[in-house]
């Protein structure tokens, strides 16, 4: 056994699991959109079951489809016989997911599934199975063979169930119109949803903790307020708030320069005065979008009147995992 080898037999198992997904192009036929509108149509919830290894595809699928905009979950079929069959509802449809389409626990609760009049959808790699031939609508997700060369561990026919999991899943988040924004919404502490969910409002700094200075402030004393609030930039305002400019780090040192002295300049001689400033309810992405266009690490946060509320930094979008 060398590394070559190793390199050889890895690159036939994706040949081999890549041969069986692009084999269910076929697949996508009038049964696929039968099962497709029966889930669209389902009041209820998606209860996705399967066993063994089949059972980890179909709780990835739950989740996928809960994810997107089709509420689902996973009921493992051993477990549905001792009471777990009480989670299906008349209003839910079933998807099922066998190989064989002959598992014995899957099985052995279809009279019950039947009673309830459900919708049952069947994932099998048999269309001739009892499962596939008791379903509402059977979905052949078989394969010509397994990547495992003993032909026993599920390889290839899990990456195909899988596959066509993803397809419904997909197919459905289209149909409904599901957005960015809904996704976020599901995903509140995932990046994503940071980035779609996050306003500025959130992570602004305000009140007493915002870098001011009255107008005719010394450059001295506009840098004891930017040291002291560390936001690296300090805001301008006149008697009622109202933002002037703002002067910031990189102001300084072209300030130094040009050799200005710092006791005795004030600050609105060097001050930028068409400064970026946003309104409260910006997402902070667009935050982020603002200043890296701008190139500048500091943003001012005004109301309608261009009165000082808030103030933020880069390091503030950094520290939120918006960045």
């Amino acid at each position: 056994m060398n590394d070559s080898t190793l390199k050889k037999l890895g690159l036939a198992v994706l040949e081999t699991e890549s041969a069986a997904v692009n084999a269910l192009k076929s697949r996508i036929d009038d049964d696929f959109v039968r099962a497709c509108h029966y889930m669209l149509d389902c009041e209820g919830r998606v209860v996705v079951i399967g066993m063994g290894k089949s059972g980890h595809v179909g709780s990835k699928i739950a989740a996928t489809l809960a994810s997107t905009g089709t509420p689902a979950f996973f009921v493992h079929p051993g477990e549905a016989s001792h009471g777990d069959l009480g989670m299906i509802t008349a209003k839910d449809v079933v998807l099922a997911l066998s190989n064989s389409g002959a598992t014995e626990e899957i099985l052995t609760i279809l009279p019950i599934i039947k009673r309830l009049h459900v919708p049952l959808i069947a994932l099998t790699g048999n269309p001739d199975s009892a499962l596939a031939e008791a379903a509402n609508v059977n979905i052949d997700v078989g394969v010509a063979e397994e990547a495992c060369p003993l032909g026993l561990a599920p390889t290839a026919s899990t990456t195909a169930a899988l596959a066509m999991g993803d397809a419904l899943a997909i197919s459905l988040l289209e149909v409904r119109g599901f957005t960015s924004d809904d996704f976020a919404r599901s995903h509140p502490g995932g990046k994503l949803g940071r980035r779609l969910l996050l306003l500025i409002d959130d992570l602004m700094h305000t009140g007493e903790r915002v870098p001011k200075v009255r107008s005719g402030t010394l450059i001295c004393d506009a840098l004891l307020e930017i040291t002291r609030k560390g936001l690296g930039a300090t805001a301008i305002v006149d008697d009622q708030g109202i933002v002037q400019g703002i002067f910031t780090d990189g102001d300084l040192r072209r300030t130094l320069d040009h050799a200005v002295d710092l006791n005795a300049t004030p600050i609105d001689e060097l001050m930028t005065r068409d400064c970026t400033l946003v309104s409260p309810g910006l997402l902070a992405a667009e935050a982020l979008q603002i200043m890296e266009d701008g190139k500048f690490n500091a943003l001012l946060v005004v109301d309608d009147h261009k009165q000082l509320v808030g103030a933020l930094n880069m390091h503030d979008l950094l520290r939120a995992g918006v960045v």
